[in-house]
Formats: structure tokens, C-alpha cells, sequence
């Protein structure tokens, strides 16, 4: 493994770290810490975060025009003015400010990330390095949020203001291994072609969508099942922390592994698997409502053993199919507009988590189907990307 390849694992390792003490509790910092009731401050975050979905475009040129990695050092100091504007932030209107700013630099770095790790991996299939990365980032996350709980058990809400800094400080020092020591393999190349348009490109836009549906699935699992344990299970309040450490052990340490086992399927059959996974999941975690009481919580834990193997397969693919399908002259372009597939999935999943007012199976059933939507729609699209895209990756 080159150094720029480590040091860009260790600068995505920090980030993430300082991402999981503080993302899990940007809310409840707000209403806690700096006092805005939970109405107003779920409010004043959503419109930061609308307001972060302006960025891919302006992103993707970017990328095309001055190269990702400065364009990622860019966007964790954007993050790291976000993390900081929090610090100071006294009411609703300099909370918005500090949501656009932390969700504008969010955008900005998913927008370019794909195109950085791709370029620092050089001419070799990008699942494995897509699958390294997704690891680092899981584990580290999942470090940090454990961090988090052990700062606040200590210190009470001024854990709250700590867990902030440190987060602030974590972006700073990534943004400077990234420039410190991460070479890219390739040197970039100016790419001015407006000819070179993704709205044109329908193949495309098809993958964006039915990687979409399958993004949806991912955010209603990280915010829908504390509502549906909690809520609507009455379930144990620490459960729905154990099914996401679950789930961060699981996708640390299982990517490669994955890669393996999938290694005779192309990128659009693995992401077919991963989809039907999701599906599946869907289905079992619906069928807890008819498990007794007191197998409830082993019958939760081991459907998240399903919903992990649907992302382990279903990850790495997409983003090096993503990679793969775009135009070398305007891959960030490609790339920002593939974040929409995750973006918008962000936006969606809280009001299908909203219909479990509606009735307990109503949203399992909708966030299913569009799994097995994606299912069905991959399979139409592999002919009509680029036979080298689709063909089988790096095990």
C-alpha cells in the first residue's frame, strides 16, 4: 500500500472519528446546550442540510477544474467552520448558519471524496480501495460515537461543547495530512467540455435513481429504527445503540471479505444482490411484530446481520460502477451528480419514517419495494453502460 494511499485512510479515519462524537448529537446539542426547542431546532437543521444540496454542481466543476484532493481540503475546512459556527451559535438564525456551513462543507467532501480515492488508488479496479475506505470510516465512526458517550457519562452537557471541539480540530488535521502527504497517482488534467453533460447521459441518471432507492434504504435504518424499536416496539432504550454497533463491527471488518465472496459477480449483479438483501431485511424486521416478546431483541440483532451484508456487497460496487461509467474528462462532474442518489434519499427517509404514525408495517413495506424496485431496474441497465464499468472488480 503506497503512503498516500495510508495517509488518506488515516485522514478519512480522523474525520470520521470527530464525525462520530459529534453528528449523532448535533441535535440534541442544539435544544440542550444552546436552548432552542426541539420544533425549532429540527427545523433550523433540515434547512441546513436543503441548504447543502445546492453544492454538487458546483462541486463536480470543481473537481474537474482544479482536482479533488483540493477540493476535500476545502470542504473539511468548510466543516470545520460549520463545527466551529456551532460553538458560538445563541439562537435558531446562527444555528441555520451553522447547519448550512457544516452541510454545505458535507456535501462539497462526499461530492469529491469518490474521485480523490480513485485517483490516489491509480489504474486498478476501485472496489477494493472503495471497500478499504468504507471500513476506516465505519470503524472510526463508530469509535467516535463511543468517545462521545464516554465524554458526556464524564461531563455531563459540557461533554456536549468538548465532543464539538473535538470534532472542529479533527477536520483541521485531516484537511492536513491530506495536503501534507497524499499524492495523487495521476497528475490531474484540466477538463473544460460542457458538450459532456449527465442529463444527457440517461444510462447514467438510471443508475443515480435506482442507487437511490437503495440509499433510502440506508437512512431509514439509521434513523427510522430508534423510532420503530422505541416507539412503536417499546423496545429497551439501549437497543437501537447495540444494532448500530452491530452494524459498525460488521461493515469495519467485513469489506474485503465481501469483495471475496461476491468476486465472480459483476458490479450490477452484486449491487442486485446487496438491493434484494435490503429487501429482505425489510421483510424480516416486519415479521418481528408477530416474534414474542422475549425473542425480540436476539431476532432485531440478527436482521441487522442481514441489513450489514446488503451494504458490505451493495457499497464498494456501486461507488466503483459510479467511478467507472463516468467520462475520464468529467468525472467529478459525474461523480457530485451521483451524490444525489444518497442526498435526496436524506431528505426522504424522514417522512417514510414519519408513516409509522400511520401504521407499524406501512413504511417497511414502501422502503422494501424500493429495494426490490432496484432489484429489478439494475437489471435492465447493465447493457447499457459500458461493458468495462459493469465487468466483475477487485476481489
Amino acid at each position: 500500500m503506497t503512503r498516500s494511499r495510508v495517509a488518506l485512510l488515516c485522514a478519512l479515519g480522523i474525520d470520521n472519528f470527530g464525525s462520530g462524537l459529534f453528528l449523532p448529537l448535533a441535535l440534541v446539542y442544539v435544544t440542550q446546550v444552546v436552548g432552542v426547542p426541539l420544533a425549532m431546532a429540527g427545523t433550523a437543521v433540515t434547512l441546513g442540510a436543503v441548504g447543502g444540496l445546492v453544492v454538487p454542481p458546483l462541486a463536480g466543476r470543481m473537481v474537474d477544474s482544479i482536482g479533488p484532493r483540493a477540493v476535500v481540503i476545502v470542504a473539511q475546512l468548510l466543516q470545520a467552520a460549520g463545527a466551529g459556527a456551532y460553538l458560538i451559535a445563541d439562537g435558531p438564525g446562527p444555528v441555520v448558519a451553522a447547519a448550512v456551513l457544516l452541510a454545505a462543507g458535507q456535501q462539497l467532501f462526499y461530492s469529491s471524496l469518490f474521485v480523490l480515492i480513485a485517483d490516489v488508488a491509480g489504474d486498478v479496479p476501485k472496489d477494493r480501495p472503495f471497500a478499504e475506505v468504507g471500513m476506516v470510516r465505519a470503524g472510526c465512526f463508530g469509535l467516535g460515537g463511543l468517545a462521545a458517550g464516554a465524554v458526556l457519562t464524564w461531563l455531563g452537557t459540557d461533554g456536549y461543547r468538548i465532543a464539538l471541539a473535538v470534532d472542529a480540530a479533527t477536520f483541521f488535521l485531516a484537511a492536513s495530512v491530506l495536503a501534507a502527504f497524499v499524492q495523487l497517482a495521476r497528475p490531474h488534467r484540466q477538463a473544460c467540455t460542457p458538450s459532456v453533460r449527465v442529463l444527457r447521459d440517461r444510462p447514467y441518471l438510471a443508475l443515480i435513481l435506482f442507487s437511490g432507492l437503495f440509499g433510502l434504504s440506508l437512512d431509514f435504518f439509521l434513523i427510522g429504527t430508534p423510532v420503530f424499536v422505541l416507539d412503536r416496539l417499546h423496545g429497551p432504550a439501549w437497543l437501537p445503540g447495540a444494532i448500530v454497533a452491530l452494524l459498525t463491527v460488521v461493515t469495519s471488518v467485513g469489506g474485503t471479505l465481501a469483495l471475496r465472496l461476491t468476486a465472480g459477480l459483476n458490479r450490477i449483479a452484486a449491487m442486485r444482490v446487496g438491493s434484494a438483501l435490503f429487501a429482505a431485511w425489510c421483510l424480516v424486521s416486519l415479521g418481528v411484530l408477530v416474534v414474542p416478546g422475549d425473542w425480540r431483541v436476539a431476532y432485531l440483532l440478527a436482521s441487522t446481520l442481514v441489513f450489514a451484508a446488503g451494504d458490505l456487497v451493495f457499497g464498494p460496487r456501486s461507488g466503483a460502477l459510479a467511478e467507472a461509467a463516468a467520462p475520464p474528462v468529467a468525472r467529478g462532474r459525474y461523480l457530485a451528480a451521483y451524490q444525489y442518489a444518497f442526498t435526496v434519499a436524506q431528505v426522504i427517509a424522514p417522512v417514510v419514517v414519519s408513516l409509522f404514525s400511520v401504521a407499524d408495517w406501512l413504511p417497511w413495506v414502501l422502503v422494501g419495494a424500493c429495494a426490490g424496485l432496484a432489484v429489478a431496474g439494475l437489471g435492465t441497465l447493465g447493457t447499457r453502460l459500458p461493458a468495462s464499468a459493469v465487468a466483475p472488480g477487485q476481489s
